[in-house]
């Protein structure tokens, strides 16, 4: 309706602009040709004004049963230029009327005279009244009937629109499947469609990553918990001696230093999901960290009696934030102990290659399957159905938090019972220095 309001309201106005200018012009127009008119009747009164034998001022071949009709609502005059009325054809002007007037100087029988013509406006205004009678009421009918056929226009058009806004109102987070339909996919709804129906994919999966998420935490949360309270319970049954006690004790901190990690994940991706993470960039050697993530690790490799080796040859540094690259690279050499055999080996390979700095966390586990690979980086995957409890879930998706934050890449190669090649990339022209707020994976 506001849109049919505001097309009347242009339309009215730009009618009644071009209404008045056709006023004005044809008004300009008429007067042009009365005074064009006026001329020629001074003309014609030059050719015909003789002096009579009397001496008298006459008009040539005078009719005067003529006169009235021939000068219907027009006059001329002869004045002396003192402005004495010397002769007046058919009578003079009167006193009252509305006329227009053309004077000239001229002489007769070497008398000065001035030859006034008179014409009436009446026609003229009567022309103009009749226009402006016809405007007064055809732009308001053409205005109603052109906000009529606008609005109705209007509907027809924005049809198609409130059917979209149904549908959309009908939308709930619970029925984010559904997509709006247009009839022309090429025009502006089409288009409008197109988006909206994109938008929805994205909260669709974002909310489903959501429920995910929140249906994964809640177990990881719960299993702990529960072993805790399990064991707790146990123990509580029956008196038991110290080293019993000490034995669950021991298994209860180990669940809560489980639980402790899961939550330290799990508020380091909030962080980085809310954009509070603050990066302190600086140089940061790659051989060197590699370096220091293996001798840390160590510990843990002895222990599946596995060699972790580390291949630099020389130092490849880049920009980054040395504390969360730790983290990432700690996530993934720590991934390829768990999944690798014992007696297997783990190597890190840091070099400068031509797309910019590298680093390659290579093991001899098993491999991923294709159909693994791609959401191996998400919250809480597993692989292993069964869902061990050597780890938390978060280290693969921390990882390429910490990797992408500080503008590099990370991508997986492997084959099955061939081992897994995690890559890191970092761009040839690196990242400035100082202190930068980044915004975290969703």
């Amino acid at each position: 309706m506001r849109l049919t309001v505001w097309y009347a309201a242009a339309l009215t106005v730009a009618m009644t602009l071009y209404g008045g200018g056709v006023f004005l012009f044809l008004r300009h127009n008429l007067y042009v040709h009365l005074e064009r008119d006026l001329r020629d009747d001074i003309e014609v009164a030059e050719g015909m004004l003789e002096r009579t034998e009397t001496g008298r001022i006459g008009w040539r071949a005078e009719r005067d049963e003529d006169d009235e009709e021939l000068m219907a609502g027009r006059w001329l005059e002869v004045r002396s230029p003192a402005g004495e009325l010397l002769y007046a054809r058919p009578r003079p002007v009167p006193p009252h009327a509305r006329v227009r007037r053309f004077s000239d100087a001229e002489s007769l029988g070497g008398q000065p005279i001035v030859l006034v013509a008179a014409r009436s406006e009446d026609p003229l205004r009567r022309e103009l009244a009749e226009l402006l009678a016809g405007m007064a009421v055809g732009l308001p009918l053409a205005a109603v009937l052109a906000a009529l056929g606008g609005y109705a226009l209007a509907r027809r058009a924005l049809a198609p629109l409130s059917d979209m806004a149904e549908r959309a109102r009908a939308i709930t987070p619970d029925r984010l499947g559904e997509r709006l339909v247009a009839e022309d996919a090429r025009d502006e709804l089409g288009q409008l469609a197109a988006v909206f129906n994109a938008m929805l994919a994205r909260l669709e999966r974002s909310f489903g990553e959501l429920r995910r998420f929140t249906a994964d935490a809640s177990h990881e949360l719960r299993t702990p918990l529960t072993a805790m309270r399990a064991v707790g319970e146990v123990a509580l049954r029956e008196p038991r001696k110290g080293e019993e006690y000490r034995e669950v004790i021991g298994s209860m901190l180990e669940e809560a230093d489980r639980l402790a990690l899961l939550v330290e994940g799990l508020l380091t991706l909030s962080r980085a999901d809310g954009g509070n993470v603050v990066l302190r960039r600086e140089r940061v050697d790659l051989a060197e960290l590699a370096r220091e993530v293996a001798a840390h690790l160590g510990v843990l490799a002895e222990e599946k009696r596995q060699v972790i080796a580390v291949i630099a040859s020389e130092p490849v540094d880049v920009q980054a934030d040395r504390m969360v690259m730790r983290r990432a690279l700690i996530n993934l050499v720590d991934n390829a102990i768990k999944y690798t055999p014992e007696g297997g080996s783990v190597g890190i390979l840091v070099r400068r290659e031509p797309g910019g700095p590298t680093i390659e966390v290579v093991d001899t586990g098993p491999g991923i399957s294709t159909e693994h690979r791609e959401r191996i980086f998400d919250r809480f995957y597993r692989i292993d159905k069964a869902r061990p409890r050597d780890g938390v879930g978060l280290g693969l998706a921390i990882a390429r938090w910490a990797v992408e934050t500080n503008g590099g890449q990370i991508d997986v190669e492997c084959a099955n019972g061939r081992g897994s090649t995690f890559r890191i990339r970092f761009s040839p022209a690196g990242n400035a220095c100082g202190t930068t707020d980044i915004q975290g994976l969703a």
